[in-house]
């Protein structure tokens, strides 16, 4: 029974990866490290492309060692002697190949970067290549079952030219299915192994050895050398990968060989195989760049402290007493004994001081600054530290860029905090603008008690006058035994204190709740601040990181 390739993708999803990769790329910027990212920007691109050219072709490339015997088996399979054979590579640093089925073929070998002149098209008399520069004659018989092939012969990858090393790397990631060829010599050649094999060890579904040469050494020392490279293979990985032994020489294993291409061309898999095992490898390597789990997010606790850190240094508590101070004084402009009320004006409102005076239109409050003071230090660094406790528990268990990014997304508008603070401060409505209506009732009651003083003051005055003139007393009402100028001068008085102050009584508990109200709607403009200049970066940062995750995920599975 032929070795056949077994692919564990059959079922993956191969443009839905690419599209997880990317928005995981996109996600990641800035974030991961930079050649993880540029070489999954440039698989991206390369699969894409591969992508819009033929499925109907699957890409071979035999590669191998000075030699190994890669050129001869080339040639036995496609039935030519397009590529030279020798101990050492020609004047070309470019692949050989060989074409079976044009339809389609032309943009795809050109993608590889085959000359035309090396490359051999099993059908189509028009694309045969110029037997002047030696392409190889007249064209061969087509092989049917081969239809849809393109075979790679490329140069030694240990070549002593730079060039040759180059294009074997270019096109290793370019084709579909690898076939490197060894030989009983040098299959344990550690460059081969560290350099290529090793690294393509999630690609079993698309590797395939072959122990070529096997005539050049007794058949037990054959297998020996079979057993011991499937051994090296299993290390590197590569357990899935079948190893062959050929000889181009005599034609052993050949047809095995050719079976496992038959059965690859006949199942079209190996283009989505490579590219799905490319992007598992590109996931492998970000994966780090992002945690196991997701963060548990800014606790309600720490944003409460950044709040209130902010308040603080924004002088709510300033702004507060100022407000209970403003409120007792313009109600003792409404509520106290009005013969006194001209002592208020001798102290200045201190809301006035602070450029947050009750009464003026919010479209002017909002056109000026306020004098609050400036922040201490203390002050500072109360918000600094609770703004590195939001950063913290945000960020826990986040691999250090991630950390970096989410402490610079809450710094990154750390400008603008100053500004919109007071901007918030001053845009606020601190519930003193509207006077309340027992305090009209109360400063009218005040002033009929003044009237009434007035009058009983008025009538005793006229009494005295006309005792002083010798005049008959006119009668002069009484209540209950008092005189009514008396009672009105004595009660309008009397009253008008006790009216006062307990005016003033109910008035310093109403500032109290002034100031609660006050300092609570100001930490409520406060916290939108730091909502949106501090918070808001932070959860989107996580945010970010949650896609970057949930993408890699998806461009994992498929």
């Amino acid at each position: 029974m032929s070795p056949r390739l077994r692919g564990r993708h059959r079922r993956a999803d191969l443009p839905a990866m690419l599209v997880a990769l990317d928005e995981a790329v996109e996600a990641l910027e800035g974030r991961a490290d930079p050649e993880a990212l540029r070489r999954a920007r440039s698989l991206s691109e390369r699969a894409g492309e591969r992508l819009r050219l033929s499925g109907e072709h699957t890409v071979v490339a035999l590669a191998g060692s000075t030699g190994s015997g890669k050129s001869s088996l080339f040639n036995a399979l496609s039935g030519s002697d397009l590529s030279p054979v020798g101990v050492r590579r020609p004047t070309t640093a470019k692949a050989f190949a060989s074409v079976w089925g044009t339809e389609g073929a032309a943009p795809l070998v050109q993608w590889l970067g085959v000359p035309r002149r090396q490359t051999t098209w099993r059908h189509g008399a028009e694309d045969q290549p110029d037997t002047s520069a030696g392409g190889g004659g007249a064209p061969p018989a087509v092989d049917d079952e081969l239809e849809g092939l393109v075979l790679l012969d490329l140069p030694d990858h240990d070549s002593t030219v730079t060039e040759h090393q180059l294009e074997v790397d270019r096109l290793v990631e370019l084709v579909d299915l690898l076939v490197w060829v060894v030989d009983p010599q040098k299959y344990a050649d550690q460059v081969l192994h560290e350099r290529y094999l090793r690294r393509l060890s999630g690609h079993s579904a698309v590797t395939v050895v072959v122990l070529n040469q096997v005539d050049t050494v007794n058949p037990f020392a054959a297998a020996e050398c079979a057993e011991d490279l499937r051994r090296l293979l299993d290390e590197d990985g590569l357990r899935r990968s079948p190893v062959l032994t050929t000889s181009a020489r005599t034609g052993a294993g050949l047809d095995g060989l050719r079976a496992l291409l038959v059965d690859a061309v006949s199942r079209r898999r190996a283009r989505n195989d490579r590219l799905v095992a490319d992007v598992e490898r590109v996931v492998e390597v970000l994966n780090p760049a992002v945690a196991l789990g997701e963060p548990d997010g800014v606790a309600s606790a720490e944003r409460a402290r950044l709040v209130e850190a902010l308040a603080s240094a924004a002088g709510v508590p300033v702004i507060g007493r100022a407000v209970e101070k403003s409120w007792r004084l313009r109600a003792a402009g409404s509520l106290g004994w009005p013969p006194t009320r001209w002592v208020r004006r001798l102290r200045p409102d201190p809301l006035r001081r602070l450029h947050l005076r009750s009464g003026e239109r919010r479209e002017v409050r909002d056109m000026v600054r306020s004098s609050v003071p400036k922040p201490t230090p203390v002050q500072r660094a109360q918000v600094d530290t609770a703004l590195r406790k939001v950063c913290d528990a945000g960020a826990v268990g986040l691999p250090d860029p991630w950390q970096r990014s989410v402490r610079s997304a809450a710094d990154g508008r750390a400008g603008d905090v100053r500004d919109a603070l007071d901007r918030a401060v001053v845009g606020t409505d601190l519930g003193v603008d509207r006077v309340p209506l027992w305090w009209r009732l109360a400063g009218a009651l005040q002033w009929l008690l003044v009237a009434a003083a007035l009058v009983g003051a008025g009538w005793l005055l006229l009494l005295a006058f006309g005792s002083y003139l010798r005049l008959p007393d006119p009668p002069t009402p009484d209540v209950r035994g008092v005189p009514v100028p008396t009672a009105l001068l004595v009660g309008g008085v009397v009253v008008g204190l006790v009216v006062a102050f307990v005016g003033r009584l109910v008035a310093h508990a109403g500032a109290a709740a002034r100031r609660r109200r006050a300092e609570s709607r100001l930490r409520s403009s406060i916290e939108k601040v730091a909502t949106t200049l501090m918070l808001a970066p932070v959860d989107e940062e996580l945010a970010r990181h949650k896609r970057a995750r949930d993408a890699l995920d998806r461009a994992r599975t498929g």
